[in-house]
């Protein structure tokens, strides 16, 4: 309660559903005789010390606010964050260590993770992030699965009995057909092709 404003916060702060904390913060009397319960203690209603970005339909604080401490980062979806800061030019979408920025194929994802080099998750100062690829953040800072995600990968049950269907949008197949024709057309008029009109 003294790290937070609202019950709400304090759940947020707590890891656990708001309706677990308020079961157990109704069970504890509250020392100050306004109020029955810690519950009733830290109400916040009107939002008292709450900034209005929080709120339905506030304004969101400048990414500029965030990454030099001026607003608590804690309210927000990192991910949001992350992707505001490759956007604007903060962090570049690559790894910091070895540069990889390869795409996969099918949905244009990059396999990058954010690291705070200092390991404090609320500490998002430009100079404490850096984006790496798995493979570097293995090395360099540790696990990136559990032992149980892992045993999941490592199962090798076949996903899709049968025939895997590969969806491709327009664009994607003409692009392959393109390429495929080009090259069969190439190899049918080089002398030296081994594999002639393959």
């Amino acid at each position: 309660m003294g790290k937070t404003k609202s019950n709400r916060a304090a759940s947020r702060y707590l890891n656990c559903s708001y309706q677990h904390y308020k079961k157990w913060a109704k069970l504890y009397k509250s020392d100050k005789e306004e109020y029955d319960t810690l519950f009733d203690e830290h109400l916040n209603q009107a939002g008292v010390g709450i900034p209005k970005y929080l709120t339905k339909g506030g304004e969101l604080p400048s990414l500029i606010d965030i990454i030099e401490g001026r607003a608590d980062p804690s309210s927000f979806d990192p991910q949001k964050i992350k992707w505001k800061l490759i956007a604007d030019g903060h962090l570049d979408e690559e790894c910091k260590i070895c540069g990889f920025k390869e795409r996969r194929v099918g949905d244009y994802k990059l396999p990058l993770l954010l690291h705070f080099k200092d390991g404090n998750k609320q500490n998002w100062r430009e100079e404490n992030l850096e984006l790496l690829c798995y493979n570097h953040y293995f090395l360099t800072v540790g696990d990136i699965f559990t032992d149980k995600q892992i045993k999941g990968l490592e199962d090798h049950k076949p996903v899709n009995e049968g025939q895997v269907e590969w969806e491709m949008d327009s664009y994607t197949r003409e692009r392959l057909e393109t390429l495929f024709n080009k090259d069969k057309k190439d190899n049918d008029n080089d002398p030296y092709s081994l594999v002639p009109g393959r």
